[in-house]
């Protein structure tokens, strides 16, 4: 196993978390080594860079809009373990809270890639959330277009 440094895995995930927090995910793709796997529980093992791209796009274009604030992360060998929550805002613009929580696994491949991500989280308690955030008024991607009917 290579050996990296804590300050070059420590700056390769707080650039990860960033890319993530823009949601520009061609450029989160770009941070998984071409061989990368990530585990998504819900969605399977997606293996390579390119199935990753496609992927998170698909994935993210049907999600609510959502924010990424880490409560805590951990730095052990080249493995970064952090804890994101998944956070929708307030369709009513209030204080109101619409999150869950999740587990993520990163395992440094070198020069700012990853070569694993895993995720952990309960689908239940997601789509509950979801639901929840719904009913106060959210609205899915695309929803307003097909509101209207044909």
């Amino acid at each position: 196993m290579n050996s990296f440094s804590r300050d070059e895995i420590e700056q390769a995930y707080r650039h990860f978390v960033a890319v993530g927090d823009s949601q520009d995910w061609d450029a989160w793709a770009d941070l998984h080594s071409e061989d990368g796997v990530w585990i998504e529980h819900h969605l399977g093992t997606i293996r390579g860079r390119e199935a990753i791209r496609e992927t998170i796009k698909k994935t993210m274009a049907a999600a609510p809009p959502m924010e990424f604030p880490v409560e805590w992360h951990v730095i052990e060998g080249h493995r970064v373990v952090f804890y994101p929550w998944q956070v929708f805002p307030d369709p009513r613009g209030g204080a109101e809270i619409y999150r869950f929580g999740c587990v993520t696994v990163l395992e440094y491949a070198g020069e700012g890639l990853w070569s694993l991500q895993e995720d952990l989280y309960n689908p239940r308690e997601g789509e509950a959330v979801v639901k929840r955030w719904l009913a106060a008024g959210g609205k899915l991607p695309g929803a307003a277009a097909s509101e209207g009917g044909s």
